[in-house]
Formats: structure tokens, sequence, C-alpha cells
């Protein structure tokens, strides 16, 4: 749009059919000098360009008015030995944190060897799945002979001393390409490292891997073509923390970290079969992170058990200055405490849903089993699928550039529910609209405010009605974990076409077995209560511990055992 366009009467009437008002012929002549002096200062706003990752005056908070913290007590992870080491280097790839851990402290197993199997692993799979984006062996090298030097000299850092991770391409690297997934941007290397990244090499973790991320965080296409889930080849992993979840799965890292704006680590995770921790907003620093939704990310861990997941955000959490959204709360998590007795609260309705199957109901079985107390909820009617629109603007900002300088094409997914088109239609937004989603969102946490005032923890089957969405837009934190394994056709991307996310209906063909994952919602900064939960569910469905057909898999994407 250029300031010689001339608006009238003709003009105003026509936009009203994009914003869905009725407006008098009087009314819309009353409106021509109005609009189009600001139409005028919309274009002299345009030209001050504004950084990528500048944050708006208005900073989301999700602790309502009142809100009392939640005292979270010690950290005191479990204390189960680890079993002995491996012989065969594919079992020690696939082992959890828990027992890296053990073997590098113990001194059986040195970081540098463990960063070996994994870089050797990642040179053949990370091709073939399309998970990672750039491979950091020198770096990897060095971190590693780090750590077991400072073992050697009795320092030990910590859980994650020595421990090979991925970090998802939207993390800054110093000196190492961090692409965002997209082509406009594959190019670019940071000249600092963002705070998670530093944290976790203080933590003494050991980089290998940058790992892919759909184009500016959303779905699992980028510029390397589409990130694939190891139980089935034929499909992508999900999006958008697409490599962290598939590396993870295929035992190319130990851990990595995710981001989640809508269900950027849920969706993965389930896909996949990983643990993911979305940890309450606010909690991890976003600093060196590419700013996609300032009231929506959120930075967290994806890993092989819900341990695992603590481990790493122990690590991870804390205020930062230099993320406008940081908030200071202290993370506890006591394995040991017991959970008989507390009160997990869900949403009946959910779990009719066509979309729910037996196993999510199983889980509340399981639940019941292991000594929770559950709670029927009541969710009022509300129209959670519209809080999308916030999304699609805060979106839209951040990267306005490629919309005014038609620079969108340069994206390969180019489909009614990619990017593009949704930075386009995000501009029909009106900003009186905008303000009265935001005060929906108000009403929304409010009212999940109340839920959580009678539980402990929320149970939900996953993708499955609004708490995705809800929870995001609230700021809770959310634990997925495997519940089980079903038989699944191949199936298709999740979408924001129109509102809430959206799985595309599998394809007809061979099937395939996958993993398949429950939510559990946290109070906010509570996320040791739903760690200490899933542990115990995690004990109950006894089947963290599968690993995907990966090498069985022939070049068809074929199960072949």
């Amino acid at each position: 749009m250029n300031g010689q366009q001339k608006v009238d009467a003709t003009t105003i009437a026509q936009a009203e059919k994009l914003l869905g008002v009725d407006y008098s012929d009087a009314e819309r002549l009353q409106m021509v000098d109005n609009i189009a002096g600001q139409v005028e200062l919309a274009i002299k706003r345009r030209a001050v360009r504004l950084p990528q990752a500048l944050a708006p005056a208005t900073r989301f908070d999700p602790r309502l008015p009142g809100w009392k913290p939640i005292d979270p007590g010690i950290f005191r992870p479990g204390d189960e030995p680890a079993p002995a080491l491996p012989s065969r280097d594919i079992d020690i790839a696939y082992a959890p944190v828990t027992h890296l851990a053990r073997w590098i402290r113990a001194g059986t197993l040195t970081s540098v060897r463990l960063t070996e199997i994994y870089l050797e692993r990642i040179a053949p799979l990370g091709e073939k799945l399309k998970c990672i984006a750039t491979a950091t062996p020198e770096l990897a090298r060095e971190q590693a002979e780090r750590a077991d030097r400072l073992l050697g000299d009795g320092i030990y850092l910590g859980a994650l001393h020595g421990i090979p991770w991925g970090a998802k391409d939207l993390l800054d690297t110093k000196g190492i390409s961090t692409g965002w997934g997209a082509e406009p941007y594959r190019s670019r290397v940071p000249a600092s490292d963002a705070s998670v990244v530093r944290k976790l090499a203080d933590a003494g973790a050991v980089l290998v891997a940058k790992t892919t991320l759909g184009a500016l965080a959303y779905g699992d296409i980028w510029y390397g073509g589409r990130t694939r889930n190891p139980w089935n080849l034929e499909e992508g992993s999900s999006g958008s923390s697409a490599g962290s979840g598939s590396a993870t799965a295929a035992g190319l890292v130990g851990f990595s970290i995710g981001t989640e704006t809508l269900g950027s680590i849920v969706a993965p995770s389930i896909r996949c079969g990983t643990t993911g921790l979305r940890p309450t907003f606010g909690r991890v620093s976003r600093a060196g992170a590419m700013a996609l939704c300032s009231s929506l990310d959120k930075i967290g861990p994806m890993c092989r058990t819900v341990e695992d997941t603590a481990l790493v955000l122990e690590a991870i959490n804390g205020f930062d200055k230099d993320d406008p959204s940081s908030i200071a709360a202290p993370f506890g998590y006591d394995a040991a405490a017991p959970i008989k007795g507390l009160r997990l609260g869900y949403f009946p309705e959910d779990f009719k849903l066509p979309e729910a199957d037996d196993l999510d109901r199983a889980a509340l079985d399981a639940a019941r089993r292991i000594g929770l107390e559950l709670t029927a909820l009541e969710r009022p009617d509300l129209p959670y699928d519209a809080l999308m629109n916030l999304l699609f603007a805060e979106a839209a900002a951040a990267f306005e550039e490629l919309t005014l300088e038609n620079r969108d094409d340069e994206l390969s997914w180019q489909e009614p529910a990619a990017w593009p088109n949704a930075f386009r239609k995000a501009r029909f937004l009106s900003a009186v609209d905008h303000v009265q989603l935001d005060r929906l969102r108000r009403r929304v946490m409010q009212d999940m405010d109340a839920a959580f005032s009678k539980v402990d923890a929320i149970i939900a089957p996953c993708l499955v009605g609004p708490m995705l969405t809800i929870t995001n837009f609230t700021g809770h934190p959310a634990l997925v974990m495997r519940s089980g394994f079903r038989q699944s056709e191949t199936r298709g991307s999740l979408t924001l076409v129109r509102t809430r996310p959206r799985q595309v209906s599998p394809a007809k063909g061979p099937t395939f077995i996958v993993p398949h994952a429950i939510c559990v919602h946290g109070r906010l900064f509570d996320e040791g209560t739903i760690l200490r939960i899933g542990k115990a569910l995690e004990r109950e469905f006894a089947v963290w511990d599968r690993r995907p057909p990966l090498e069985l898999q022939g070049s068809s994407g074929a199960s072949l055992g």
C-alpha cells in the first residue's frame, strides 16, 4: 500500500466486509478524511525499522492481581541407581539423562565417548530424518574434553555435566549459523549465545547440533525439506520444534531444547514420542531466541523421560533482565514427595470428543490406580479459538518486513495454512478487535485460575478440545508424555488454517506403530507437581523406553520390523 491511494466512501464500504461491520453512507463520508490520516500515520510508522527482537511496551504477565505463589519446595530428583553401562553404543545413545549422568559421574563413561556416539549417529540419521540444521562437531569435542578435564580435577557441574544436547535453530549460537528454518535467514550467524545456550554451557552440557524447525517456528517444513518422524519416515515430525523431537526420539542427542508459542513442544513430542515440558510463561529466558509472539513464546526441554525434563529445567530456569517478560520464580521438584491424594482435574467433555480415543480414557484409569483423586471440572462455553487472532497479529508484526517488502514468497511453504498467508490476513484484524480479544484472554485467565483453585493439576487428551489453546494463552505449564502405542496410517501436518490447531486426516495406506501421548497441565510456576504426577504415570504406563524402528526402516519409510 502506498500513500497515493485515494480513500473514499466506496473504499470504506468494501473494507467493512473484511472487518465484519456495517456503516451507513453518512458515517462513511464522515470517516473519509480521518481514515486517510490514519493510513498516512501507519505508513510513517512503517518507515521506522524496528529490531526483530524488540518487545512491545505492553508486557504479558500470567499472574493475576492477588496471585500467591505455591511453595516450590526443594529440588531433589530421584536417586534410583542406573543400570550397568551397556556394551552397545546404540543402547547408550537411547539412555535417559538420568542414566548418562550417573555413568559420567562414576567415570564408566566419558563425555568424549558419549559425544562421539551421538556425532556418529547424526551423520547418517540426521540426513535421513532431516532433523539437523547444523552439526557442531568442533564445539562439541571442545566442550566434551573440557567436561572430562573438570571431572578429572574433581569438579562436577551437575546432572548435565558432559551430556550432549541439541538446540532448536532459533536459539542464537555465537559464530554458528542460526537460520530460523527460513530461506531469508539461512545465512544468519549470531555474534553471541542465547541465554539458554549460555546456561547449558555453564551446566557442562555439550552442544552437538542445531536442530531443525519449521520456517519461522511453524510446522516441520524448513529450507532443507520436511523433518521426519522416526516412527514413520513417510510423515513429518510435526512442529515447530521438529528437529528437537525427531533427534531426541532417534537417539541423536541426550536431550534437546524446543520452544512453544502454540503447540510447538507439545505436537512434536506427541508425534515423536518424546517427553516435553512447556514451562510457565516467563520462567525461562528467551533472550537470544527468535521472537515470534512476545506474549506467548516459551522455551522448554524435550527429553526421553519425565525426570530428564526436570534436570534440564533446573539448569535453564531463572530471571534474566534481557528478557522483558522474564519472571523470577524458584523451581522445586521433590521426586520423593508422595502423590497419593493429589487432586487431578479433568474436563469430561474432552474425553468424549471423537478425537479422543481409548488410550486417553485409559490414562484416567491409570491416574486412579496411582492414587490420584480425579475431579470433574466445568469449563465456560467461550470462543477460545478466537484467541488465535492474537497470535497471528503478533507473528505478523514480528515479520512485517517480509510482507511489506514482498519477500514472503521466499519461504518454501506456500499454502493457505502457511505463514505468508497468515501474515497477510492478520493485517485485516482491527485494533479494536485486538483489544477485545485481549480482554477475552483476561477472562479466560480468570476462569483457569478458578479451575486450578479446586485441583492440583489437570489432565487432558493432547490436541483434543481447547486446552492447548487455553493454557498457552494463560501461560500455564504443561507436561506431555507417552501413554501408549497405536496403529496409525500416515498422518498429515498440524495446521492453523482457521482457528485452533487441527490434525490433517491420515492418508490411506500402510499402518505404523506410533506413540500416543497425554498432557498434564499445572498451576502457574508449579511444574514440580506435574513432574511428580508425570513420573508416577510414566512408571504406570511403562512405555517410555520403547525405541522407534528407525534402523529397520527402508527408504520408503515402511516399517520392516
